[in-house]
């Protein structure tokens, strides 16, 4: 069954058909979660409190075939509703960064990635790592197109200038 009838199942009360939108997308939106939050815990924080809020509002859904761009977006509200708590309650320095790959190289991207503002950290994420389409974005942001397009450009030449200038204090650049 695809998206769009399990959507319409969902909104009419079926939880099983629910349950099966969430499952067919659980990495996606685990990855996306780990790329904002940078750790294990908050990130399956992140994915109950999104299947929750999107369960609990799915009959606002306008457009069913749009389900993975809505459900997204709840993420990325509960992702920054993390990090902001997160950043209320303990010192940037005393965050800790698990990553499966643990390079030189891995690690400064994502912190470099950490470092951008929010509109363009979430526009590199969607379509470096999840590979969205311009448009795919806008609609997840909520922005026009043009717009996602200067947020990845903009974007990109923050990453760059982050990353040149921790390889001038002895990191390794990443081109």
């Amino acid at each position: 069954m695809d998206d769009t009838q399990l959507v319409t199942l969902a909104k009419n009360g079926d939880t099983n058909a629910f349950e099966q939108l969430l499952m067919k997308h659980r990495e996606q939106l685990y990855r996306t979660a780990f790329l904002y939050v940078g750790n294990r815990a908050d990130a399956l924080d992140v994915v109950q409190e999104t299947a929750y809020r999107s369960f609990e509002s799915i009959g606002k859904l306008k457009n069913d075939s749009f389900f993975l761009t809505w459900v997204t977006r709840i993420l990325i509200n509960c992702s920054n509703a993390i990090i902001k708590k997160r950043q209320i309650q303990e010192p940037i320095e005393e965050v800790e960064l698990y990553i499966n790959d643990n390079t030189n190289e891995k690690i400064e991207m994502k912190e470099a990635i950490e470092q951008l503002q929010e509109k363009y950290q979430t526009a590199i994420i969607l379509f470096y790592y999840h590979d969205y389409s311009i448009k795919h974005i806008a609609e997840t942001m909520q922005i026009p197109e043009n717009t996602v397009k200067t947020y990845l450009n903009r974007g990109r030449k923050e990453l760059r200038k982050l990353i040149e200038g921790g390889s001038k204090n002895g990191q390794t650049n990443i081109s």
